[in-house]
């Protein structure tokens, strides 16, 4: 079942550009222009973009926060903007930079609050209460105000926020921005866990492309308000022949010249060789039989410079 289906979803903004010493003109620029999306339920979406290319106005429109200036759009079978409200109690919301927690209360009385906001039943609230507090470790500061908490605890309790409605839809907007590093890990172990449930649709915006690697099947990316690309990552690296790396450590300097389908020698110095691959398998068959080799690594092609090879395309 699709929960988001959207049809040549378009939005455009009204900017003055300078046309003179004083004069100021106007002009109409397209920051979603004619995105098509069709996303299933329990399927976990990274919606990747440079910046300026459309991401945030996306998640708005389909949130209900902003409306489309053309195209269709339908999340939860709801139309965002005119039954936002019937919406809002089917979504979650997780923006970085922004909060749905009151800053001055401590952060169970945040909660609380929310139970009521969105008429969640006592029992229900309890419940997913307490399996965020077990997964995200939150009972050592629940009763600390949010101005007072960590980057790191704040971003936690908004994820726990945002879920204790029992959303169908999660929008995550850069989730882990600012987060150290074992706060990190803890929001990407908790939306990993939450995701191979499959209860819960997510939809990701983020720069980490750590965070995409670990949680999206699928990824979505648009360029000048338009999707460039939409499938796997792997689906990804095959268009634009992202390829392995094998790195090759021998007891003595190698002289080989090895001649395979595929392969290609970036580097030798010494007593190191350096493969690009398509296929790992026969390249090590033929490493075994040339000398004494002391240590074998892979790499896997980096993401980041795919996608910013993909920018560059687009």
């Amino acid at each position: 079942m699709k929960v988001i289906e959207a049809r040549g979803l378009r939005k455009e903004f009204v900017v003055r550009v300078k046309a003179g010493a004083i004069r100021r003109q106007k002009r109409v620029v397209a920051a979603v222009d004619g995105v098509d999306l069709a996303i299933e339920r329990g399927e976990m979406v990274g919606y990747l973009g440079p910046n300026g290319a459309g991401k945030s106005t996306t998640l708005k429109m389909l949130t209900g926060v902003l409306m489309p200036s053309g195209g269709d759009v339908r999340v939860c079978g709801f139309t965002p903007v005119p039954q936002r409200v019937k919406l809002a109690r089917r979504i979650g919301v997780v923006f970085g930079q922004r909060s749905q927690l009151w800053w001055d209360l401590p952060l169970g009385d945040s909660f609380d609050l929310l139970r009521h906001i969105y008429r969640v039943p006592a029992a229900e609230h309890a419940l997913r209460l307490d399996r965020c507090r077990d997964l995200l470790d939150l009972d050592a500061f629940m009763q600390t105000p949010v101005r007072q908490l960590s980057l790191g605890q704040r971003m936690r309790g908004e994820l726990t926020a945002a879920l204790l409605h029992g959303p169908e839809i999660l929008f995550l907007d850069e989730p882990t921005i600012g987060l150290d590093v074992v706060s990190k890990q803890a929001v990407r172990g908790f939306l990993a866990e939450l995701g191979e449930k499959g209860d819960t649709t997510m939809i990701l915006t983020t720069h980490d492309l750590a965070d995409i690697e670990r949680l999206c099947q699928r990824i979505v990316v648009i360029d000048h308000g338009r999707v460039v690309h939409d499938g796997t990552i792997q689906a990804l690296h095959d268009r634009y022949r992202s390829r392995r790396r094998v790195i090759a450590d021998f007891d003595e300097p190698i002289q080989t010249d090895i001649r395979l389908p595929g392969v290609e020698l970036e580097s030798s110095t010494g007593t190191r060789l350096i493969f690009a691959v398509d296929e790992v398998g026969p390249l090590i068959s033929q490493l075994t039989q040339i000398g004494s080799l002391r240590d074998l690594s892979i790499a896997e092609p980096e993401i980041e410079d795919v996608i910013s090879r993909l920018y560059l395309s687009s």
